[in-house]
């Protein structure tokens, strides 16, 4: 009994060793960011090889510019667009955390009673049949809106999966208080914003002024930059449809906005 209890005590203090190290690597490599520029990111790595198995080719644009070289325009869109409060938070914005659960929260019961009323149709249609699986009617999946800042996106990019849980939340966390406690708010905006995905195999503000506008990002006027910042929530469907009416009428919305906006 005393043999096993000691053993299972190793065991809690290897668990916790081991999650200290890897916080001592999380911080450790934010640290080394005040001077070296991240070659690539997690989210970055596990989508070529995406690319690579799924379609056997790498179609990648991603081009590093300095902060300077990033159009002003662009950076207040995507602050207006993503993060209003970016120049004055300390990484991560409660309230909008807790009003994205809350919409979450409404969304799947709103959901999950549209799915008990299609139970409902499919058992009364099927009443006295075999059951068929082939038959049954689809089911509606709820959308999740998140809450996240620059910097919490920032942090689950470089280092993060993305996976659902608690546990990877609670890492996303203490990532980004650690990027807020060792890089300034112009440094955090700059590694953001080379490193963004704004469509397939297209990363960063360099890439994504040419693919779309043929342009360097130092030229984006203001309503290119506001098309680009509505992308960001979600680059593989809007690339498709860049000039829809929907982009369109958003980014007139955060042109609108741009000019309220401090940047670092």
């Amino acid at each position: 009994m005393k043999a096993a209890l000691l053993a299972f005590w190793r065991i809690v203090a290897l668990l916790l060793l081991s999650a200290v190290a890897l916080q001592l690597y999380f911080l450790a490599r934010v640290a080394l960011m005040t001077v070296v520029d991240p070659q690539s990111t997690t989210f970055q790595r596990s989508e070529a090889w995406r690319l690579l198995t799924e379609k056997s080719r790498l179609a990648w644009r991603q081009q590093w510019v300095p902060y300077a070289r990033i159009s002003p325009n662009l950076k207040r869109a995507v602050i207006a667009s993503e993060d209003a409060g970016f120049a004055d938070h300390s990484g991560v914005e409660w309230d909008a955390l807790e009003k994205a659960w809350e919409r979450n929260q409404k969304a799947e019961a709103r959901i999950e009673k549209i799915n008990a009323q299609l139970d409902r149709r499919l058992s009364k249609r099927d009443a006295g049949k075999a059951p068929s699986p082939a038959r049954a009617l689809p089911r509606t999946q709820p959308k999740i809106v998140g809450g996240s800042t620059i910097t919490q996106q920032l942090a689950k990019n470089l280092f993060l999966g993305g996976e659902r849980s608690l546990l990877r939340k609670g890492q996303e966390f203490v990532v980004t208080f650690m990027l807020e406690a060792c890089l300034p708010k112009q440094r955090i905006l700059e590694i953001y914003l080379n490193n963004v995905e704004w469509g397939e195999g297209v990363f960063g503000a360099e890439a994504a002024a040419h693919h779309y506008f043929h342009i360097d990002a130092t030229k984006l006027g203001a309503m290119q930059a506001a098309q680009l910042a509505v992308m960001l929530p979600a680059p593989k469907r809007f690339e498709k449809r860049p000039g829809s009416a929907y982009v369109v009428g958003r980014a007139g919305t955060v042109s609108a906005r741009m000019g309220a906006v401090d940047l670092p």
